[in-house]
């Protein structure tokens, strides 16, 4: 069997009416471009004419009240997802002032930690102020006098050359 659309396009319109002459021009062209699908054509031919002497089946007698029955479920049941809140959206209701009143009192809380943040920092810094500010004045004459004595013995002796030479 092959996969020629033109060939299953008029298997397709065989099963809804017969084939008109230029279909049957057609079919005849691809049996001559197919042989080997002649006979398959023949064998689903005789089953879509077997098919079509079957008797339609019987509708049942409930049949209409069931399709009504399903349009009554499908419509209650976009209804109530429409109306009905799930369980979360229904506690997030009851509780809504409670939610509302733990934020604001965090935000209170918040803001009251960083207020006495600040006044820690600046008591910290006015300590700090006046610790420097009682300071006094460092002597200069002092300092200077003993600049080159404190100079002297950050200086290390110079390397030995001799030394290092032995011990290479």
């Amino acid at each position: 069997m092959t996969d020629d659309p033109v060939l299953q396009k008029l298997r397709e319109i065989s099963w809804r009416r017969p084939l008109t002459e230029a279909e049957r021009a057609e079919l005849e062209a691809c049996f001559k471009a197919h042989p080997e699908t002649r006979e398959d054509w023949a064998v689903e031919m005789a089953l879509t004419a077997s098919l079509a002497q079957l008797p339609e089946p019987p509708v049942p007698s409930n049949f209409t009240s069931r399709v009504l029955q399903a349009l009554e479920r499908e419509t209650l049941a976009e209804t109530r997802s429409q109306t009905s809140p799930s369980w979360w959206q229904t506690l997030a209701r009851k509780t809504r002032w409670a939610m509302g009143t733990s934020f604001a009192a965090l935000l209170a809380s918040s803001g009251l930690l960083l207020h006495g943040y600040h006044l820690h920092q600046r008591q910290e810094l006015a300590k700090s102020v006046m610790l420097v500010s009682g300071v006094e004045a460092l002597p200069n004459a002092n300092v200077l006098a003993d600049f080159d004595a404190i100079r002297a013995l950050n200086q290390s002796p110079a390397p030995d050359e001799q030394l290092l030479a032995l011990l290479q």
